[in-house]
């Protein structure tokens, strides 16, 4: 049996089912320092969420002189685990790529419903005392194109509801074919420019890595159309529920400010916790904080999920979601 160290929470079913099948399970959060200095050398295992870096000097602290050999993030993004590292030291590295897929899905359609209609700002104005009724009119999400950034797992559940709301979907992704995306009604374009050229709405669905920082910036931004494919003029709108760094932050504040953008929300940011980001103190401006995937229903796959790719691993099989 072996010890496992979760560093950022876990759902209470899933610790359940460790402890069960007679492993030690540690809930504690490591600091970057204390993972440096070796914190998990003790452990044979340890499942993160976003919260926990683990760099590349705090896997090699940890495999040095210890013992740990699997990292598991409870989520899709690898981006806070040096996968390069981990596969140095023999560790392999798993994460839980389809248990969120729905709830980040509902959450970035409904950031696009809370841009087009104001929702955010109504509501903080209402509780002002400010009727605001004739200074929020919005405007319609069908008959207007969205464009997706990236076409994975999650860009395809968004797809599947915008078409059910009479968007046109469009997208771009090199690891994926023209005749593919036909197949699931999608416009697939050949490069970036092109989609922000022909979209009014645009939202976030890849990786983070140095090819995609800084992906959507103010080059980009000043090139969508601010027209919808119904001869509407709506503005522009941008979500991300993705990844923070793949937006330029900076470029949207100037977007939002110049009217280039009309209304942008985030789920992530470059740096997190985000309190004190300029944007949250735009008026067209809404977010949250890192929710994609904080549904009881993702949480309880995840955790379900993470218990059978530990399994495996302890029982000497190679988990099925292992990336290196």
């Amino acid at each position: 049996m072996g010890r496992i160290a979760v560093t950022d929470g876990m759902d209470d079913a899933a610790l359940s089912m460790l402890e069960a099948a007679g492993h030690e399970v540690v809930l504690r959060h490591y600091e970057l320092g204390e993972l440096r200095n070796g914190a998990l050398a003790n452990f044979d295992a340890v499942v993160v969420r976003s919260a926990t870096k683990m760099t590349s000097d705090a896997i090699d602290a940890s495999c040095k002189e210890g013992r740990l050999r699997f990292i598991g993030r409870a989520g899709v993004g690898v981006d806070n685990i040096d996968i390069e590292a981990a596969t140095r030291n023999g560790v392999v590295v798993c994460n839980t790529p389809g248990a969120s897929t729905n709830s980040v899905v509902e959450l970035t359609i409904g950031h696009l419903i809370a841009s087009t209609r104001f929702v955010a700002r109504a509501d903080r104005t209402l509780r002002t005392g400010d009727w605001a009724k004739k200074q929020l009119r919005g405007s319609e999400l069908g008959g207007k194109r969205l464009g997706l950034v990236g076409f994975g797992r999650i860009a395809r559940g968004v797809a599947v509801l915008a078409r059910g709301m009479g968007m046109e979907v469009n997208a771009f992704d090199p690891y994926v074919s023209s005749e593919d995306a036909a197949e699931l009604d999608c416009l697939m374009h050949d490069n970036l420019d092109s989609l922000f050229k022909a979209c009014t709405h645009i939202s976030v669905h890849c990786n983070l890595s140095q090819d995609t920082h800084h992906l959507v910036n103010s080059d980009r931004l000043a090139m969508m159309p601010g027209v919808g494919a119904d001869g509407t003029v709506c503005g522009n709108y941008l979500v991300n529920c993705a990844r923070g760094g793949i937006v330029d932050e900076a470029a949207v504040l100037d977007a939002l400010n110049s009217g280039i953008l009309s209304g942008a929300s985030l789920d992530v940011f470059e740096d997190e916790p985000a309190i004190g980001n300029a944007l949250l103190q735009h008026e067209r401006f809404h977010g949250s904080p890192h929710i994609g995937a904080a549904t009881l229903e993702a949480q309880t796959r995840v955790g379900a999920e993470m218990v059978r790719l530990l399994s495996a691993f302890f029982d000497g099989n190679r988990p099925v979601s292992a990336i290196n």
